[in-house]
């Protein structure tokens, strides 16, 4: 109802607080921020131009560090796209089946998220190791798991696995399955109307969820470490290169290549909060299921 005056009125606060305590709470989280993550981040940029602009060029291209970047990359590129189907897939039959096991496939979802990564990383050395259990499948493939490209992917999926479904699910619960019933009346057939009316639905959210993945991806370390033997300029990615550097004293090559990490993050984030400027009302149609 319209308020008597004719005015809209100004929309009332869910708190009781004084601006007093408002402002603390906004000081002290300002606070943590600047010295836990801010603060951090410069002085990885200070330490890794302190030897000048030529010394950092140096530490990004140098082959090894070249080597790892490329794994890192590559890594990345094959780990995030399988998780993006795994993700839909298992967000869509969550959100839209009733399937005994469902609350049991949640939290299968959920377990990377609790389970160290070091442990997952053993946990594929036990599979696929020199006694592992799958070591006679593996070896008449003609394949090497363990200390090798498909290891690390290995690791990397299972560490990044709940990012994308764990953006989706909770939106697609929200939405119901009404817009899909609509479509399926009307004639659409089921990939159709995944295509055309699930797909659009979550976009935002799914577009979230593969950012996250790709800068987990990128900067795993713990379950990448196990599995990879370290082996310097062929299964070092990114971060076990920097962590080679620095136990060498090379801590401004260290640095350096840590920066690379650091912008890819950053441009992750830039990423994400462009896209939720630039598309707010569209975030929020969909949010809210129009």
């Amino acid at each position: 109802m319209a308020p008597e005056s004719g005015l809209p009125r100004a929309p009332r606060s869910v708190t009781t607080e004084s601006s007093t305590v408002k402002w603390t709470l906004i000081a002290i989280a300002v606070a943590f921020l600047g010295f836990f993550l801010f603060l951090p981040l410069v002085a990885v940029f200070i330490e890794a131009l302190r030897n000048g602009a030529s010394a950092y060029l140096a530490a990004i291209t140098e082959p090894d560090a070249l080597a790892a970047i490329r794994l890192t990359l590559t890594v990345a590129a094959i780990a995030v796209p399988l998780n993006l189907v795994f993700g839909i897939a298992a967000a869509w039959a969550i959100a839209k089946f009733e399937f005994k096991g469902k609350a049991l496939l949640i939290t299968l979802i959920d377990l990377p998220f609790s389970v160290s990564p070091v442990i997952a990383g053993f946990v594929f050395i036990l599979l696929f190791g020199a006694q592992g259990y799958f070591l006679p499948v593996v070896q008449s493939a003609g394949l090497q798991i363990v200390f090798a490209l498909p290891g690390i992917v290995l690791a990397t999926i299972f560490v990044t696995l709940p990012f994308v479904a764990r953006e989706l699910i909770p939106l697609m619960q929200e939405q119901g399955t009404g817009d899909e019933e609509a479509a399926i009346s009307l004639g659409a057939g089921g990939f159709r109307t995944f295509w055309l009316v699930t797909l659009p639905n979550v976009k935002w959210a799914l577009l979230y969820g593969v950012l996250l993945c790709n800068a987990r991806a990128m900067g795993e370390f713990g379950a990448v470490a196990v599995i990879s033997g370290k082996i310097r300029g062929e299964t070092n990615t990114m971060p076990l290169h920097v962590e080679i550097l620095y136990n060498e004293y090379a801590f401004s090559a260290a640095f350096a290549v840590s920066t690379l990490l650091a912008i890819l993050a950053l441009l992750t984030l830039g990423i994400k909060t462009l896209l939720e400027w630039r598309f707010a009302g569209d975030i929020a149609a969909t949010r809210n299921g129009h």
